[in-house]
């Protein structure tokens, strides 16, 4: 017998491609999508590769690519189908996100009718296996500053690539170690005329076989800490040539006179707009590691449902270990976050659809491309970060059990470890948050720049120009709503919450700009070097902030009912659960007295213990297939 509240809370949660996602959860075979406790790696990688290749076969490898060239549903479908797959071996999770998201995404947005037409089908079928070769040894985050050379040789019409230093290995590749047959190689591009700033050329990498081509280096990574079913390995060039045609050209070509050509004069300007076609990367893995973080909850929760421990009297029997108190806030909170986070997670998965899921030729809207950017990298950090800890208070509330290998979370654990770094290092992504929220779009263009940045954030705080956020109505409505600070009842608010999250990002990004606007051009870096911490808690409160507007506005857009009742609590604990974390900064700057401080706490204790007894419900509405919960200690 199904729960309606629970089966409402799933509705809301799956969004606007629920259809795909119920899909996801009836033909995704168990047997395909998980794999056994104690492989070998190569056994792992072999049963990756095998089980990537029946997905393929299965029609899954073409979400998301141009249907005039056989691809199916629309391009941000695709992230969902990352989510829904991130319910089982991750492994297996990752190889698919490199061979169709990575890879194939490269060819289908970088590259144009000509890639698309001679190898779009057999990447989404699996019989062209590829890499993402961007990462460097030397270089990681600075894109900009890679050392992979590709210089056009006129004479003879061919793009000649090659690695100059130990720094321009490309390393981490996934694929690379085994199966990749050819690679998206990121490279400086030179010609006759000079340097264009780094391009993506198609370089061949292995023959039918499997041996490397002449002046190709490949290199395996080794064990690493996780994701063992995914051969992570380096490449290095030495004068590999290929095809003039190989060069992907969507933003930059060379002409039959050998002269290189873009409709986008400003270099700049070019590369950053080759690399907002590739966000939806960092989309998917936010999706991907919330998704384990729901899996493991839905595992520590039921555990906690069922271990007893210590009595309350003697005549008792032992306590059901979730009736604790300390228990339910090592999970409730987070379970609050994952459910606030995957409304987060579908706004932006809209907005990417919305952006960038139109025909090639369409007219870009620049300034909605660079916020999308800068609330992705936010909320992929934000996100990655919580599945972590998730994953290990889940592992930690399991006791002894929790750490065997048959119940899945040791496993899960050491493989989202990595997400933190993938498609950009968290810290980083946080920066890039922050700069969006100072910078004008249309004037700096993602000039990285640091003088300059701070100079344009001087010029616009006086004026007090801040980019935000649309679609805020629903928040606004119940921060007009919200009872004043001098109540100290007025915690257990929603509208109480989303004020505080309103004056704490508004707050952190005006002093700041403030700050910043003290810069010159001789201490700009210092300046900015000894702002990190304000910076990424700027970031960091923002996106807090973003999450709590998407969740309220998905929670008000319900039927009036229990499910939107109890979404409602859930809300108010993540929120709460939030400034508890931060009531230093909120006791400081004068945001609540110290009485509404044990107030807060009072009130998440209060919410723990009333949402344990809807636990199942929410566990439930989470929405991961029964049949990927293998543990025996849910049984």
């Amino acid at each position: 017998m199904t729960d309606p509240v629970a089966d409402q809370l799933r509705d809301v949660l799956d969004g606007r491609w629920i259809e795909l996602r119920q899909r996801a959860r009836k033909e995704l075979p168990a047997e395909l999508m998980l794999a056994p406790a104690g492989l070998t790696t190569e056994e792992h990688r072999d049963r990756t590769t095998e089980s990537l290749l029946k997905l393929a076969e299965m029609g899954f490898g073409r979400a998301g690519f141009p249907t005039a060239f056989g691809g199916e549903l629309d391009y941000a479908a695709s992230c969902v189908l990352f989510e829904m797959q991130a319910f089982g071996d991750l492994s297996l999770l990752v190889k698919t996100g490199v061979q169709f998201g990575l890879f194939g995404g490269a060819v289908a947005r970088l590259g144009t009718e000509r890639h698309h037409a001679t190898y779009l089908e057999d990447i989404m079928t699996g019989r062209l296996l590829g890499s993402f070769a961007m990462t460097e040894v030397g270089h990681g985050s600075n894109v900009q500053a890679l050392e992979t050379i590709a210089t056009y040789d006129d004479s003879t019409k061919e793009i000649v690539i090659d690695t100059p230093t130990e720094g321009g290995v490309k390393t981490y590749i996934g694929n690379a170690a085994r199966d990749a047959r050819m690679a998206v190689v990121f490279a400086q591009l030179v010609t006759g005329e000079g340097e264009h700033g780094v391009h993506a050329v198609l370089v061949p990498v292995r023959d039918e076989d499997g041996n490397p081509l002449p002046g190709v280096t490949i290199g395996d990574n080794g064990p690493k800490g996780g994701l063992p079913g995914v051969d992570n390995g380096t490449f290095s060039f030495a004068k590999v040539r290929v095809p003039k045609a190989n060069l992907l050209n969507a933003f930059g070509d060379i002409d039959d006179d050998g002269q290189y050509v873009s409709d986008i004069d400003n270099p700049n300007r070019r590369f950053f707009t080759m690399l907002g076609t590739l966000v939806r990367g960092r989309v998917c893995v936010g999706g991907g590691s919330g998704a384990s973080a729901k899996k493991a909850l839905a595992i520590a929760l039921r555990y906690g449902a069922t271990r007893r421990q210590f009595a309350a009297s003697e005549d008792q029997d032992e306590i059901v270990v979730l009736d604790y108190l300390a228990h339910q806030r090592k999970l409730l909170p987070r379970l609050a976050k994952s459910i606030a986070l995957s409304f987060a997670q579908n706004a932006v998965t809209e907005r990417l659809q919305e952006l960038q899921g139109g025909p090639a030729d369409a007219e870009r809207d620049v300034e909605g491309q660079r916020e999308l950017e800068s609330r992705v990298a936010g909320l992929k950090a934000v996100t990655t970060w919580h599945a972590l800890d998730t994953i290990q208070a889940c592992r930690e509330a399991c006791g002894g059990a929790g750490y065997m290998a048959e119940n899945q979370l040791t496993q899960m654990r050491a493989d989202v470890d990595v997400f933190t770094t993938f498609e950009g290092e968290n810290t980083v992504l946080l920066q890039l948050a922050a700069k969006g929220l100072l910078t004008d779009y249309k004037a700096m263009w993602g000039d990285l720049d640091v003088p300059g940045m701070v100079g344009k954030v001087a010029g616009q705080v006086g004026e007090f120009i801040v980019e935000r956020t649309t679609g805020r109505a629903g928040i606004q409505r119940l921060i007009d709503a919200a009872t004043g600070r001098d109540d100290e009842t007025a915690t257990d608010s929603l509208a109480w919450a989303g004020s505080m999250f309103e004056q704490r990002a508004d707050h952190a990004l005006e002093t700041l700009g403030n700050r910043l606007r003290k810069a010159t051009k001789d201490n700009a870096f210092e300046l900015f070097n000894n702002a990190q911490d304000h910076v990424l808690f700027a970031a960091r409160t923002h996106i807090d902030r973003c999450v709590l507007e998407a969740a309220v506005d998905a929670q008000q857009g319900m039927s009036d009912g229990p499910a939107k009742d109890l979404l409602e609590r859930v809300l108010i604990l993540y929120a709460l659960s939030s400034i508890e974390e931060d009531k230093g900064w909120f006791i400081e700057h004068g945001r609540i007295t110290t009485a509404r401080s044990r107030a807060v706490t009072a009130s998440v204790n209060s919410l723990c213990q009333e949402l344990r007894e809807q636990s199942t419900t929410l566990v439930d509405a989470l929405g991961v297939p029964e049949e990927l919960i293998t543990a025996p200690i849910v049984r």
